[in-house]
């Protein structure tokens, strides 16, 4: 079953880190490009960072520059997004994705596989 699975979320104090994971299991994320997306309560799902699948490149939303990295170890299957500086409007559900290729985009369209979320929430 092709599957990808979010972790490391939880609930933070407000200048805090979190790291969240993305693994995938039933097929091999180095053929795809990686992106995470979330979506606070009443607001549109919107994206965050995204990865190509060669790594080198990267993409980031505005509110994510400076704050949040993202990474990927092809040999563990695994996408990293590894977030500084945490405020409470980065309080959301967290979602990885996977689109097949080279390329990575912040908008949701065209990706093909989605994990179930992680829950991240800053707040004092």
């Amino acid at each position: 079953q092709l599957q990808l699975v979010e972790s490391g979320g939880g609930l933070v104090q407000p200048g805090g880190s979190l790291r969240l994971s993305c693994t995938a299991s039933g097929f091999t994320l180095a053929s795809y490009a990686i992106g995470w997306f979330r979506q606070a309560p009443g607001k549109e799902r919107e994206g965050v960072s995204c990865i190509y699948n060669s790594g080198r490149l990267t993409k980031s939303a505005d509110s994510a520059k400076g704050r949040f990295t993202i990474s990927r170890d092809n040999a563990q299957n695994t996408v990293y997004l590894q977030m500084n500086s945490l405020k409470p409007e980065d309080t959301a559900v967290y979602y990885c994705a996977a689109k097949k290729g080279l390329v990575c985009e912040l908008q949701s369209e065209g990706y093909d596989y989605w994990g179930q979320g992680t829950q991240v929430t800053v707040s004092s």
